[in-house]
């Protein structure tokens, strides 16, 4: 009889459990990425997992346009996943630190002397954006190709021994891709191994993450990796790309969102490196941790990493406490990234959520001719550029070497969505920017 009892006990508690799993709602995230598709707000892949076993995938849009000829992705088309890559990096960093070679308080002097500061930076610091290494570039303003050229790692650690440092270390907060190029850099010297060749042996092969490696030319279909595009009125253009020389160990691995969902549950399930290092990796200090950040979504924290450039992108999260990891990755960015991956969470949870209808406004090619030109601001030390190419217009921020497309919300007010609105005047010859801090009038010069 107490056997039975028991039993009939387990019983109930199993059917409970099952009871208040959560059971995402695929009609609707279907409906979600249906609407990106017909409206070609997006093209990517997303794959939700739930410990370790995949729950919901979906794929939209294209890995490869010729023309009328289209190649569809699927779940085994491959991206480049930039900034996700700082994940792994920091991952073989405090692997290093656990075999005893290197600790977060060595400075970098003991690997890198002649970068200024370097008796003052600690690993620590660069892991947390702390560093004061600055964000170096390659070339000279108005070199708008200049992303597109193989450079060295010598040459990218010259440009940085040769810059000057944003802040005595330690004192704040900036983000740094350099700061990750040098930790490549003390990873391979550590391991006598190549970046690629160690990610390979530390955690690649290991977790099986076969679609995974760090990309050293450019996009390769014959790899089935995805190339980049950009929405030029209703047409998808191939974008120019950066080449992963440029990014290494900050921005240079391609993946797949299965792929990223298997690293981030190893990675919390304590595969890769200790708990007491994972601790360290979530620790977050003015927003961000060591190769990870917070994100809030449906009310929940959810830890990963943002990466993309070109027109590329992808989103990694992880709930630790339902061991759910939510993975998105991009060819075309152009309903914002964000914006998708909250949707999908909300919808996840049966949060409310409205699909959003995307409706784009289609302005003639006269009136878009009457906005573009060069604008100015007497109070501004900047000159903001408007372009047009064929039925869609093109808005150049200072600093910038690619234009951004604008959304016609209206025949005089366009946008870039979550970002930036910008409404024309054609008679004054004027545009008003609106941003979140507030909004300037900018006039066409003559």
């Amino acid at each position: 009889m107490k056997i039975k009892i028991l039993t009939a006990i387990v019983l109930t508690l199993s059917l409970s459990a099952v009871g208040h799993a959560q059971t995402p709602d695929k009609a609707k995230l279907d409906q979600f990425f249906d609407r990106l598709a017909e409206k070609n707000k997006a093209m990517g892949n997303l794959v939700i997992a739930k410990d370790g076993e995949v729950v919901y995938s979906r794929s939209i849009g294209y890995g490869q346009i010729n023309g009328a000829e289209k190649k569809p992705l699927t779940a085994a088309s491959r991206f480049r996943i930039g900034s996700i890559t700082k994940m792994f990096t920091t991952a073989m960093i405090f692997q290093l630190i656990e075999e005893g070679k290197l600790n977060v308080t060595d400075t970098l002097s003991k690997f890198l002397p002649q970068i200024p500061n370097a008796d003052k930076i600690t690993i620590a610091q660069i892991l947390a954006h702390r560093s004061g290494i600055p964000n170096v570039r390659r070339g000279r303003d108005g070199e708008s190709n200049v992303n597109t050229i193989p450079v060295t790692k010598q040459e990218m650690l010259a440009l940085i021994v040769k810059g000057t440092p944003d802040f005595e270390p330690g004192t704040k907060h900036q983000y740094s891709n350099s700061g990750y190029l040098v930790l490549g850099l003390i990873i391979e010297k550590l391991t006598g191994k190549s970046y690629g060749e160690a990610l390979a042996e530390r955690i690649t092969s290991k977790l099986g993450l076969k679609d995974t490696y760090t990309a050293t030319g450019n996009i390769d279909v014959s790899k089935n990796e995805a190339l980049t595009y950009m929405q030029f009125g209703g047409d998808w253009k191939q974008m120019p790309e950066t080449h992963p020389s440029m990014l290494f160990s900050a921005g240079s691995i391609v993946s797949t969102p299965g792929d990223l969902a298997r690293f981030i549950q190893a990675l919390f399930d304590g595969k890769i490196i200790s708990k007491e290092s994972l601790d360290q990796m979530k620790t977050i200090r003015d927003g961000d941790g060591m190769g990870m950040e917070p994100f809030t979504f449906a009310g929940k924290t959810f830890y990963g990493h943002t990466g993309g450039a070109d027109n590329y992108g992808a989103w990694l999260a992880y709930l630790p406490e339902e061991k759910l990891a939510v993975a998105y990755t991009t060819n075309a960015k152009v309903y914002p990234v964000a914006k998708i991956v909250s949707g999908v969470v909300d919808i996840y949870y049966n949060k409310p959520f409205t699909i959003p209808a995307l409706e784009s406004v289609a302005v003639s090619t006269e009136i878009l001719d009457k906005y573009v030109g060069v604008y100015s601001n007497p109070e501004a030390p900047v000159k903001l550029t408007i372009t047009r190419e064929a039925s869609t217009l093109f808005f150049l921020p200072p600093g910038e070497q690619r234009p951004a497309p604008l959304e016609a919300m209206a025949d005089n007010k366009f946008q870039i969505e979550g970002a930036v609105v910008i409404e024309f005047d054609a008679a004054k010859s004027q545009m008003t920017i609106k941003r979140r801090g507030g909004e300037r009038v900018f006039t066409k010069e003559k």
